[in-house]
């Protein structure tokens, strides 16, 4: 096991992982822009380190900084937890060459599963439902419309190199596709510095499933039920839950045996999420996979009992990952991600928050960097806390979160609580009735959340 790890990132993750790291008897070093100089994580780390200005670039995605952090702590693992180098291959890599541990997937996993045009060829080796598409990475227009015309529209356009809704577009008519093309090449160049695009089959009405893995370095694979992930906005998740109202116990089995082939068939390491679409008729197909820590864990956390991020640490340092008790899923679980953010615009609304309250009692739990006098800076995410409620249904859980919700009081920014509370009010969301077109609809139909 490690005796140091240095914390890559901020926010809440960066004390989710403090808090695995302590709980695992190791010491943590916290790194921070110079915007977040009194965030919560420099303040509870055994040692921190400022890395940089506001500016990303300069700070959490400045690799040598980093590196020189981790050789004057002597810190013996990076951990990246999601976004900034999370995914980056390269700094996966030097980390590797540098005599560091990263706390995550190889590098030859992170690249492959990056590139998602070779990802989908990859899996539909490793016999895994794949979406019909492009077989490789579309430069030329002409070229996409005959990959459309050839699987039928709507199409998706996808940027080749990154996710997160960057470079993502959806054509309905070849004229429509010349004028969605050239748009999704430039976001995806200004986004990851790859133009590279692939095409994929609409599905309208599909469900966003994803299932959770966890692989260590002796070959073994454990694979948890799935999380629904079909509440979001331009590809960006809002809520999400587990287990899905749409997934039966046939239609898990069946998705979870398929998920832990194609993770042992590329010798897959650490923590990660293997996305899909999932029709109307419970037909699934890949899309993606994450190779990091989720924002959306917790959830899987609290209905299986565990700690996912100490197993990814576990994994890391070489250990077998076993849990001391059968895996199974008990309960329902929801996560709400609050943003600092207009609900009715979705235009972020950094600030001072000048007064806070957050939920708690028993089912509650609250993974946040937030407090009372705190700054949150412009230049990051606008994530403020997630709240995760659990109960014995899904009914009681919905009720439960409206609670915490409601209870909840942030004074100085805006958030998106009025419009978590809109969508757990409504029938169709209540009934469990939606998919990934629903909050597009519902804001169409319901207008500013009250």
């Amino acid at each position: 096991m490690f005796s140091k790890i240095l914390i890559a990132n901020r926010g809440e993750i960066a004390l989710r992982i403090l808090r695995a790291a302590r709980e695992l008897g190791l010491k943590t070093v916290a790194v921070y822009s110079e915007s977040d100089r009194n965030s919560l994580h420099t303040m509870l780390a055994d040692e921190k380190y400022c890395i940089g200005p506001a500016k990303a670039s300069e700070s959490y995605l400045n690799i040598p900084n980093l590196l020189s952090v981790a050789e004057i702590t002597k810190s013996d693992a990076i951990h990246p937890g999601y976004g900034f180098l999370a995914e980056n291959p390269r700094f996966a890599e030097i980390c590797e060459t540098s005599g560091i541990t990263f706390i995550g997937p190889p590098a030859s996993i992170i690249r492959l599963m990056g590139d998602k045009n070779r990802a989908r060829q990859e899996m539909a080796k490793a016999k895994l439902p794949v979406i019909p598409g492009s077989e490789r990475v579309i430069e030329e227009i002409s070229e996409a419309k005959k990959v459309a015309q050839k699987i039928g529209y709507p199409v998706i356009i996808k940027a080749a190199a990154g996710g997160g809704g960057k470079g993502m577009r959806i054509a309905r008519s070849p004229q429509h596709l010349e004028e969605q093309f050239p748009i999704a090449q430039n976001e995806a160049k200004s986004a990851f510095g790859d133009p590279s695009l692939y095409i994929e089959k609409y599905l309208a009405n599909a469900r966003h499933i994803e299932i959770q893995v966890v692989g260590d370095k002796k070959g073994n694979v454990i694979v948890f039920g799935e999380r629904e992930c079909s509440v979001q906005r331009k590809y960006q998740k809002v809520i999400e839950e587990t287990p899905s109202p749409f997934v039966d116990e046939r239609l898990r089995k069946k998705m979870m045996s398929a998920v832990e082939d194609a993770a042992k068939y590329i010798g897959y390491e650490s923590l990660g999420t293997f996305e899909f679409l999932v029709d109307e008729n419970k037909k699934f197909y890949f899309m993606e996979a994450n190779t990091r820590v989720q924002v959306e864990h917790p959830i899987t956390e609290i209905v299986y009992g565990i700690d996912l991020v100490k197993a990814q640490i576990r994994a890391a340092s070489g250990e077998k990952v076993t849990f001391p008790f059968e895996l199974e899923m008990r309960g329902h679980a929801i996560e709400c991600r609050i943003n600092a953010e207009d609900p009715a615009t979705f235009a972020p609304s950094p600030g001072r928050i000048d007064f806070l309250v957050l939920p708690g009692g028993e089912g509650i739990r609250v993974d946040s960097a937030a407090y009372g006098g705190w700054q949150i800076p412009p230049d990051y995410d606008s994530l403020v806390a997630k709240i995760i409620a659990y109960a014995p249904n899904r009914q009681l859980a919905i009720k439960k979160m409206q609670t915490a919700l409601e209870m909840t009081t942030i004074v100085g920014v805006k958030t998106n609580i009025p419009l978590h509370l809109s969508i757990l009010s409504n029938t169709d969301f209540i009934r469990g009735d939606y998919n990934t077109q629903f909050l597009e609809k519902f804001l169409q139909k319901n207008g500013e959340p009250k």
